[in-house]
């Protein structure tokens, strides 16, 4: 028997491929709502149920300011939670019932691991093989006030009964910028508080593109949080900069300052500073038999790497070969466009952007010179070491260029590559644009 901890991406892969291959799996679950993990119930299908409807609003103003449509209808806030709620039940009983006729034993329950021992739900249980792929959770940052009633998490957002008139957001990435954006459309106030600048990992160009759709936010940069104020309620949030103490007014705040891995059920196995588990390029943490996959290795924080990860250890227990490590792993962000990119370790000495074509989605936006953009870094010898690209459908085709920049493909091959029209994609014509330029 394997027992995989965890029914996230990287788990149910695990268990799956496992099975696949004539094992016999148990998976255990703790989450009472069902597998999938947070990129389900607390994550990625979040921010993509808020976001559809964000989106649509943004546009029907847009709509609306030109003259085509009339005054949008009434918002309701409490009916937008109850309806996503339904479909991620929907969702979550899809994901089980797949991975129970992929021949995974599934059982809820709470697990415990002591270097190579397991117990599951306090009963010792034998195992020839486990993978913990429990995930991880918000940071709570070292701040008074944390506590108040309020103050929430990506993880108890959905916990929220009303829709906020003041929203502070504590943090600077990816979770701090998606939700301001959607939260400033649905109609709150929001001020995001970054310790040192917006996105800060992410290309320029995109963080220009991002800034530009969350021009209606105010972005505090390289300030300090010295506390959260309020007795029964949150009623503030006081900062420090360079200008002194001030309190900014807020009846919500958002903590969105990093993410921990579940870590606090195992002893006995090495973790690093931050708690995640330490694995070696087979996927195997100090413990015999013991293996790690997912959030909880505390690489990345992103669901095709936990993916990535579970199949890996499910083939070291299986004794696979491993597919070769992705060098560029593409990355997004979902605001009024997909802001995303891809790039290999080091920086191009060379780059050229052009501005995103009229497409769809982007059409209506040629008035207002909000199409978006497309960027291409490259080194002297022209081999490609980023791309990024803000458009409504940046995500789906920088995964496929992602590839490309794994597989190696030169410049010179998309002479031969023909892009779908009409796209709002620019990258295709900026490779054939560079060869181009490189050639003559």
């Amino acid at each position: 028997m394997i027992v995989v901890i965890g029914g996230g991406p990287a788990g149910r892969y695990a268990a799956m491929r496992l099975s696949g291959a004539g094992k016999k799996v148990r998976l255990v679950e703790k989450r009472s709502a069902g597998v999938g993990g947070q990129c389900l119930h607390q994550g990625c299908m979040t921010i993509c149920a808020l976001n559809d409807v964000a989106r649509l609003m943004d546009q029907a103003r847009g709509f609306q300011g030109l003259g085509i449509l009339g005054p949008i209808s009434e918002f309701s806030y409490e009916s937008l939670i109850h309806r996503m709620q339904e479909t991620i039940r929907i969702i979550a009983g899809v994901l089980e019932q797949e991975t129970v006729q992929a021949g995974v034993e599934i059982i809820h329950g709470s697990a415990d691991i002591q270097g190579s021992s397991l117990l599951i739900d306090g009963v010792e249980t034998p195992a020839d093989a486990i993978i913990i792929a429990s995930g991880a959770h918000p940071k709570i940052p070292e701040i008074s006030g944390c506590c108040l009633p309020g103050v929430y998490t990506a993880h108890t957002l959905l916990s929220m009964p009303d829709l906020p008139k003041k929203m502070v957001i504590i943090g600077s990435g990816v979770i701090a910028a998606e939700f301001a954006y959607i939260f400033r459309v649905f109609g709150s106030e929001v001020t995001i508080l970054a310790r040192s600048s917006l996105l800060r990992t992410f290309p320029d160009k995109l963080v220009h593109e991002a800034r530009k759709d969350l021009a209606q936010v105010t972005i505090e940069e390289e300030v300090t949080v010295a506390g959260i104020t309020g007795q029964n309620h949150v009623t503030g949030v006081i900062i420090r900069d360079k200008e002194g103490i001030r309190e900014i007014p807020a009846d919500v705040v958002l903590l969105a300052a990093g993410m921990v891995p579940n870590t606090g059920f195992i002893s006995g196995i090495t973790c690093d500073p931050n708690g995640a588990l330490i694995v070696n390029d087979r996927m195997e943490t100090s413990a015999p038999g013991v293996y790690a996959a997912g959030d909880v290795t505390g690489t990345g924080y992103l669901t095709p790497v936990a993916r990535h990860q579970g199949r890996k250890a499910a083939d070291a227990i299986l004794g696979n070969s491993f597919e070769p490590e992705p060098v560029a792993v593409p990355q997004a962000i979902k605001l009024k466009h997909d802001l995303a990119y891809c790039r290999k370790p080091g920086n191009g000495s060379k780059g050229i952007s052009i501005p995103g074509p009229a497409g769809p989605g982007t059409f209506w936006e040629v008035q207002n010179k909000r199409t978006g953009s497309s960027s291409i870094e490259f080194d002297e010898n022209g081999d490609v070491m980023g791309l990024s690209e803000a458009s409504p459908a940046a995500s789906v085709a920088m995964a496929y260029l992602g590839w490309m920049m794994n597989s190696d493909i030169r410049i010179e091959e998309f002479d031969r590559f023909i892009e779908v029209h009409p796209s709002a994609d620019g990258i295709p014509w900026l490779l054939k644009y560079l060869n181009g330029k490189r050639k003559s």
